[in-house]
């Protein structure tokens, strides 16, 4: 635990930093690229203090110059810090709306381009799934965890219909990936820290439009499928 404290001491002042100068630094670029950079920067600092260590497979599978949505499991608090250094192209988050809430880490989430979901009512999030899916169209990636919360036992949890809904409005590929040792590293509703090696491993695209396209519950078995093959036992 006293790893974790340690960790946590330096590494909330580093989110702090590196939030205030995305917002400063969005001033002058206003495309959020700045902004993503000091995303990358906190992501891997934060890593580095940690003493984890990452592995990535599959890059090849990830379109490039296309929009895509990356799907995939959701094991831990590490899953944003491995992504960020992960994924070899400019992402936005969708986050839930009350962290655009939250002092200086708020808006520098806005400056980077992530996409806020309301999940207050049904309505207001097919209005926000509906504004993120233009976003997509214009260009955008994003991450979506369809499992919608951290796992407790390393098993995938059932899948809620948000993303999938947002994937076939959007009508680009969805990527799978699977994370693997982040729940090691640090355990769910703890702050114990352990040293240690979290791969990520991204799947085969998978079409929402045109040919051999898949919607529905066809398009979340084939996605919840390509996330349990990269699962390590």
């Amino acid at each position: 635990m006293l790893n974790g404290l340690i960790y946590l001491m330096f590494f909330v002042p580093l989110t702090g930093v590196c939030s205030l100068f995305a917002v400063v630094g969005s001033l002058v670029d206003s495309s959020g690229a700045f902004a993503h950079r000091c995303a990358l920067f906190w992501s891997r600092v934060g890593l580095m203090m940690a003493g984890v260590r990452l592995e990535v497979v599959g890059t090849e599978n990830v379109p490039a110059g296309q929009s895509v949505i990356f799907m995939g499991n959701h094991q831990g608090n590490f899953d944003i810090l491995v992504l960020s250094r992960a994924i070899p192209r400019r992402f936005s988050w969708l986050a839930k709306e009350e962290l655009f809430r939250i002092p200086l880490f708020g808006p520098a989430m806005r400056r980077a381009g992530y996409i806020p979901i309301d999940r207050s009512d049904g309505r207001k999030a097919l209005r926000s799934l509906d504004a993120a899916a233009k976003r997509i169209r214009a260009g955008a990636s994003v991450i979506v965890f369809p499992e919608g919360t951290r796992t407790a036992d390393g098993s995938l949890l059932p899948f809620k219909k948000g993303g999938f809904i947002l994937a076939e409005r959007a009508g680009v590929p969805v990527v799978p990936f699977t994370i693997n040792g982040s729940m090691r590293v640090n355990p769910r509703n703890t702050v114990k820290l352990f040293r240690g090696t979290i791969g990520v491993r991204f799947g085969a695209p998978i079409a929402t439009s045109g040919e051999g396209a898949l919607t529905g519950g066809d398009l979340m078995e084939r996605v919840r499928t390509a996330i349990e093959s990269g699962l390590e036992g």
